[in-house]
This record gives structure tokens, C-alpha cells and sequence, in this order.
């Protein structure tokens, strides 16, 4: 048996799961068909990336499969930028693709292409496989409806409590238009993203208006992976800035400081993150930070870097910092109504 053969054979249930999910995905998300092109470039520099690249083979059978490592990037460049508008470009990375200063996912929106990248894949262990593979089936009427449910009540909830098991954070004043990543993309002007799908994001209008403490149980550390200390930690935040925090660790003072340092000495509050995907949760968990952000629940960004809202006196370049932390979250409530609780969304 060839190592090839050996790989296929020893990992053939979770390359057939893949299958299914990336089936229904480009199906129900992308409505690809064999009368468009498609090209997968992928690498195999890790398991996850194998398992996608056979998954992806079989789901596509009409793309055209190219290994990155195979090719010079010239000559990857050159076959993307061949593609016609509505093709189909999927990026397999166990890092990110470096095409000179062709930065891959922006240049390909501009050729029109639908874009589905997986990047940071050797961030995860081979062990988390299982729950990464479950991250990518598209259940279209629950991301449909909790994500257009939700964004419709946060742009018109007055405020909003987050209830970490007996410390609450007050969200005092109204919301951001609410941004929802959940597979469906009509009307907007790109067509995919970053994959897992599963998000509807926000952040106070007023972000001097947060206020209270909140338990995280897990953060985004320097490296980029989820970092979860014994005891989740407490932040303490007065006026939209972590003022305090109780338990922390020496990898969380790390990124206080570094914040502090880089940022005016003060450590925002900005991003507030309603994740939509049921494969991951506080116990079903992968390493990789933006692709754990998409957990069953509620995460929150420190520092000042938010691009896709604009705030007076944060100018777009000031903000170096979007560090994603994890709330141990019993209950979110928008206005009076609660709508998470026991680990799930419930509108």
C-alpha cells in the first residue's frame, strides 16, 4: 500500500464527512455548478489540509487541482487571474498563500471570482480534525434564520447584558449595524470569505457606555492560537477600556501590555462577536483563534482595531490590535429579551 493509499484508507470516514459538508456548501452557498470553472490550490503540509484537498477533489471533480508547492507563483497567479467572473477559486492553506504583493482573497474579488479560503490550517492539531471537518456543513435554515433573527434584533435592541455566571457587562447604548457571516451573499459585493461560516458581529455605538465584568474563559494569544487558562479570567471594564482584571496569566498580561504599549496606553473594548456554529463550544475547541471565533456563543475584541466600523477619534491606521477573548457566557440579552442561553441561540 502506497502512502497515498494508506492516507485514504485510514482517514476515508472523515474524507467522505468532508465530501458531504463541501457538497451541500457549494451547492446551497455558492450555487456552483459544472458550467463554471473551478480551481482548488492547496498545500499538504498538515492533516487538515490533506483531508480538505481529498474532500474538495471529490465534492469538485470538474476543478482543476494545483499544489501550491508545485507550482511557481507566477504561474498560479497567471491561471487565477484566467478565470471568468462567478468561477470558482477555493484556497487550501496550511499558512497563507504569498503570490508576491498579490494579496490572494482582495485581487480575486476583483476579478468577480467566488472565493472560499481556509487559511491558518496547521495552527489545529490532527486531533481537532473531527470538529473542524463539522464546522463546514451548512445548515442553510439555521444560519438563515438565527443570523437575519439576530441581526434584526441588535439594530434595534436600546442595549444589551452580557451575564458571565453572575458578572454582568452592560452594554449602555444602542448598536452598530450588525454584520452577518452566514453563507448568503446576496445583494453584497464579494461573493465567499474565510471559512468556517457562522458569525453576526457589532459593537456599541457608544463605546464609552461599556461597562462591568465579564468572565473569559479562553483568548487569542500572541501566536494566534486559543489560549485557555485554569480559571477563566475577569475583566474588569469601566467606559469601554479594561481597567483591571482578576486571575489573569502571564501569556494575558502579555497582550495587555502589548496593547498598552502600542495603543495610548488604554485597552479598548470594540468588537462584539454573536458566534453561530455548533461544532465548536468551551469543550469542542481548535486552536486556531479566527477560525474558533465562530463558536456557539459570545466573543469580544480588545484594542482599537476595527475596520469595518468607524468611531470619532479612532483613526483606521491607529488601531494595531484585534485580540478575540471568549466569554463563559450563562445569558446575552438584548433590551429585555434573552436571546442566548444554555449555550445556544434561542430566536
Amino acid at each position: 500500500m502506497n502512502q497515498s493509499t494508506h492516507f485514504l484508507h485510514h482517514h476515508e470516514s472523515l474524507i467522505l464527512t468532508t465530501q458531504q459538508h463541501l457538497t451541500g456548501l457549494l451547492r446551497e452557498a455558492f450555487h456552483h455548478s459544472d458550467k463554471e470553472n473551478a480551481i482548488v490550490v492547496y498545500d499538504t503540509r498538515c492533516l487538515i489540509a490533506t483531508i480538505l484537498m481529498e474532500g474538495y477533489k471529490r465534492a469538485l471533480p470538474h476543478a482543476r487541482m494545483i499544489d501550491f508547492d508545485a507550482y511557481p507563483p507566477a504561474e498560479v497567479r497567471a491561471l487565477l487571474e484566467a478565470l471568468h467572473p462567478s468561477d470558482l477559486v477555493v484556497l487550501i492553506q496550511s499558512t497563507n498563500f504569498r503570490l508576491d504583493a498579490f494579496r490572494l482573497r482582495v485581487e480575486l474579488f476583483k476579478l468577480k471570482l467566488k472565493v472560499i479560503e481556509h487559511p491558518h490550517l496547521s495552527r489545529m492539531s490532527d486531533d481537532e480534525a473531527p470538529y473542524f471537518i463539522d464546522s463546514l456543513e451548512y445548515d442553510k435554515e439555521y444560519y438563515r434564520h438565527v443570523g437575519r433573527t439576530l441581526q434584526s434584533k441588535i439594530d434595534c435592541a436600546p442595549m444589551g447584558v452580557l451575564d458571565s455566571g453572575g458578572e454582568r457587562l452592560v452594554y449602555g447604548s444602542a448598536f452598530e449595524p450588525a454584520k452577518v457571516n452566514i453563507g448568503d451573499y446576496t445583494g453584497l459585493a464579494n461573493w465567499g470569505g474565510q471559512f468556517p461560516l457562522g458569525e453576526v458581529f457589532t459593537e456599541a455605538q457608544d463605546l464609552r457606555a461599556v461597562h462591568g465584568r465579564v468572565k473569559i474563559y479562553c483568548f487569542g494569544d500572541v501566536t494566534y492560537k486559543i489560549n485557555t487558562p485554569e480559571t477563566p479570567i475577569t475583566l474588569i471594564i469601566e467606559e469601554g477600556q479594561v481597567i483591571a482584571c482578576e486571575n489573569s496569566t502571564p501569556a494575558f498580561d502579555l497582550i495587555l501590555s502589548n496593547i498598552r504599549r502600542d495603543e495610548g496606553g488604554v485597552v479598548w473594548i470594540r468588537e462584539l462577536g454573536f458566534g453561530l456554529n455548533r461544532a465548536f463550544s468551551k469543550t469542542r475547541t481548535v486552536a486556531d483563534t479566527g477560525t474558533y471565533e465562530r463558536m456557539c456563543g459570545v466573543h469580544i475584541s480588545l484594542g482599537a482595531k476595527h475596520g469595518t466600523y468607524g468611531k470619532p477619534g479612532f483613526k483606521r491606521r491607529d488601531g494595531l490590535y484585534h485580540v478575540d477573548v471568549f466569554a463563559d457566557t450563562h445569558t446575552f440579552s438584548l433590551g429585555e429579551e434573552v436571546v442566548y442561553k444554555e449555550g445556544a441561540w434561542i430566536v
